[in-house]
């Protein structure tokens, strides 16, 4: 749920992405952190392994402007895709305004999205969070590559709620600002009507 402190007249909203292992979570977060204007943005920090998979999350506070007077700020995290890391999922997932479900595309993935899609179900439920009505955006990754399913296969997989999705190459860039802009929309449109 988005902090609002009225003395600083700022409105903080979180954002996680979440999906499976390796489907390019971090790679997001680090090409907006490079694209984005030094001065609207904070330090992003990065906790990984020696394999360079994120261990806890990525933060990055974007100052987007303002509304009604208040200055927004939106936290993105990342969650770790490992599942041995789940303790980590939940706790990250606490007080989230909006989701990005990050997919990798490659068609051997497959289980690893539906697995994961479900555990966001089942950690949101836990928390008492309603995922009907959270805001979330699907995002296809790594449609570069020679083995990607279908589009229509990864929307019956995994987009039973008729979100928005979006086909992206997060390493070069392709889809990650247009996903971006489409959870912060949401989040705001969500916020004007009361939130969740």
């Amino acid at each position: 749920m988005s902090f609002i402190n009225y003395s600083s007249r700022e409105i903080n909203c979180k954002i996680v992405y979440y999906g499976p292992g390796l489907c390019g979570k971090t790679t997001n977060l680090q090409y907006i952190y490079r694209r984005m204007n030094p001065d609207s943005r904070g330090k992003m920090i990065s906790l990984a392994t020696e394999t360079e998979r994120t261990l806890f999350f990525d933060f990055l506070p974007l100052s987007l402007g303002e509304i009604r007077g208040f200055k927004t700020r939106f936290h993105l995290y990342t969650v770790p895709g490992q599942v041995f890391y789940d303790a980590s999922r939940r706790l990250i997932l606490r007080g989230v305004d909006g989701v990005v479900f990050c997919a990798d595309s490659q068609l051997t993935r497959m289980d690893s999205n539906v697995e994961s899609m479900e555990n966001l179900r089942i950690n949101l439920r836990e928390q008492g969070v309603d995922g009907d009505r959270l805001p979330l955006v699907m995002q296809y990754n790594k449609r570069d590559l020679p083995h990607a399913a279908s589009l229509s296969d990864l929307h019956a997989l995994l987009n039973y709620r008729n979100v928005p999705e979006f086909e992206a190459v997060a390493k070069s860039g392709v889809g990650v600002f247009e996903t971006l802009k489409a959870i912060i929309k949401y989040i705001l449109v969500d916020l004007k009507k009361g939130g969740r």
